[in-house]
């Protein structure tokens, strides 16, 4: 796809993809951590991009600044906040390197994990090697909802992705491109990168604790759920419509007792409190039912329109 920059040079060997959100206390760092790892590699000919997802902080301009003296800095400024995997989305579509390698700069994985990325996937010879939690880092609070998170993507969807799955990634330019034919609107890109296929290999790797609070807060990972396995599985329509069913014959059950108890044994009506029960809970299965099916018609809806996944406002090269 990108044999040729729009100047007929050769593309770059190694893209370096990163997003920026509230990320100024790292980008120094990150940067030249970065750039030590690129020299230690003996690579010359790569890019650093980085997407500025509407960051609320003077990420932008100090990136802008550092782009004076690192000519092979990329800055994608997007037109507004449009969230951390659209973000990544848009700096995968602009990465021109044969090799494109995909990480956070928030440090919790420092950029010098590409040494051990780069070696598996020339030795393996594979379109993909991702980098894993053996195990996950924070306090308990924080292991036990990412441990729910996969366990219960993987339970719910048709597509199963290794558990702890860490954002860095090294990839092949056909293995970009070919995730670059997707036209999710509803991203999730853990999702969409198993779904792709291709050789794909897990080595694992150590995440230290970010500095400062997390942007993904409890009610942002619940979205993140939700999307991703609403965009990825039709299983819960299909749990709604057997547990509709096993409370609808359950309910004839119940009736065909009750007249029997009327039939023969001349009771009145018996048990006002469980058919009160049954009742709510019929309703709270019915209210729950409607929710999960106005998701996916939410998803239908934000597809059929067909807006882009973001809007680039400025790309500095």
């Amino acid at each position: 796809m990108f044999e040729q920059d729009i100047n007929g040079a050769s593309p770059p060997e190694i893209s370096i993809v990163s997003t920026m959100y509230r990320s100024r206390p790292f980008l120094e760092k990150f940067l030249s951590e970065t750039l030590e790892v690129v020299a230690s590699m003996e690579c010359s000919d790569f890019e650093i991009l980085l997407v500025n997802d509407g960051s609320p902080d003077d990420s932008l301009d100090y990136a802008l600044e550092c782009k004076k003296n690192i000519p092979q800095l990329v800055i994608i400024d997007l037109s507004r906040n449009f969230g951390h995997h659209y973000a990544m989305r848009a700096g995968l579509q602009h990465a021109r390197g044969n090799l494109v390698f995909l990480i956070d700069c928030d440090l919790e994985v420092p950029p010098s994990v590409l040494i051990a990325l780069h070696k598996k996937l020339c030795d393996s010879g594979c379109d993909m090697v991702y980098g894993y939690q053996e195990v996950r880092k924070g306090g308990w609070f924080e292991r036990i909802s990412g441990g729910v998170f996969w366990r219960g993507f993987n339970f719910l969807s048709d597509i199963k992705i290794p558990e702890n799955m860490t954002t860095e990634r090294l990839m092949t330019r056909r293995f970009v491109d070919a995730l670059l034919q997707m036209g999710d609107r509803n991203l999730f890109l853990g999702g969409m990168m198993s779904w792709t296929g291709f050789d794909q290999i897990g080595i694992p790797v150590g995440k230290k604790q970010r500095e400062g609070p997390s942007t993904y807060t409890l009610l942002r990972r619940i979205g993140l759920m939700v999307n991703a396995v609403s965009s990825f599985s039709s299983q819960p329509l299909v749990w709604l419509f057997n547990v509709g069913i096993t409370i609808t014959l359950s309910s004839f059950l119940y009736v065909f007792y009750l007249v029997i108890r009327k039939l023969f044994f001349d009771d009145s009506l018996i048990g006002f409190t469980s058919i009160m029960a049954l009742i709510t809970l019929s309703l709270g299965v019915l209210t729950t039912a409607i929710g999960v099916v106005g998701i996916y018609l939410g998803k239908v809806y934000n597809q059929v329109q067909e807006r882009p996944n973001y809007i680039v406002k400025d790309i500095y090269r």
